[in-house]
């Protein structure tokens, strides 16, 4: 004779899973985020909100150096129009979302705060139940050549699903990564995938579309000497976008991307004055 469950059943507002963990379903909606209104159809359940808007955060792989960064906190030295205006940019694609065509693509020289608005585009999209993902364009690389190693449990159809997936993508540090052909050629795939798509992607990069006047201010960027059986040779390095990143792919982010200039000094030295 079978054994009695019936003390055992669940309430209406508990499923299982994993083996028997409970875990809480909102009554009102019973988990699909919606909920039926008599005489006014299909309305978002706002007691599910503040759960999902965790779920999708958690998802989204934000820093955690950058995790707390949202408009609000995002700070705008006196008499900074272009930092203002990439501030304007960043919260209208916010606001106007899903009615939005082109992603933005903030440029830069390092510690204005490209990667500050690029989160805080995805906070105040996941606030509105968007799905977001965040990505270093270097540690992305890595993890597509790890997938390429047979003793690695991914593989890259593993990592890049998300990426391909993603509703809005941050792609930061663009063009960082030593621009070798297979680099190249493998952001050019990821990007222009998302291209094809229609998705939606931010990208923040150090470099612009013209050079760098050279400055002893700035030697990694700057042209360097090197020294070839005993004479010197000045070699000019790869300094603008499209040098890092290509010209196939410079191209898709014309047609992607509004391109927002942000020019200002490096906030981490700012801050380490004031100590």
């Amino acid at each position: 004779m079978p054994p009695d469950n019936s003390s055992k059943q669940l309430s209406p507002t508990v499923s299982n899973f994993d083996e028997g963990q409970a875990t809480e379903v909102c009554g009102a909606c019973f988990g699909t985020g919606v909920r039926i209104v008599p005489g006014k159809g299909a309305k978002i359940c706002d007691g599910c909100q503040p759960r999902r808007g965790d779920r999708l955060l958690e998802a989204a792989r934000v820093p955690r150096r950058h995790a707390a960064c949202t408009f609000d906190n995002y700070r705008v030295p006196d008499g900074s129009s272009s930092l203002h205006w990439a501030l304007m940019k960043a919260k209208t694609l916010v606001n106007d979302y899903p009615s939005v065509e082109r992603g933005l693509l903030l440029t830069g020289t390092v510690g204005v705060g490209k990667t500050h608005l690029a989160v805080a585009i995805l906070r105040g999209l996941i606030a509105k139940g968007v799905s977001c993902l965040f990505c270093e364009s270097g540690s992305l690389l890595k993890q597509i050549q790890d997938s390429y190693n047979p003793i690695s449990k991914t593989s890259e159809l593993r990592v890049l699903a998300p990426v391909y997936q993603a509703e809005v993508l941050v792609l930061d540090e663009l063009g960082a990564t030593i621009p070798t052909d297979w680099v190249r050629d493998t952001m050019y795939q990821i990007i222009n995938k998302r291209y094809n798509d229609k998705k939606l992607t931010i990208f923040t990069t150090n470099y612009l579309d013209v050079p760098r006047i050279e400055s002893t201010q700035e030697p990694e960027i700057v042209s360097r000497t090197f020294s070839k059986k005993g004479s010197s040779e000045r070699i000019r390095e790869m300094t603008t976008l499209e040098e890092r990143i290509g010209t196939r792919l410079r191209s898709r982010l014309y047609e992607m991307c509004n391109a927002v200039i942000m020019e200002g000094e490096d906030y981490r030295k700012s801050q380490d004055r004031r100590r």
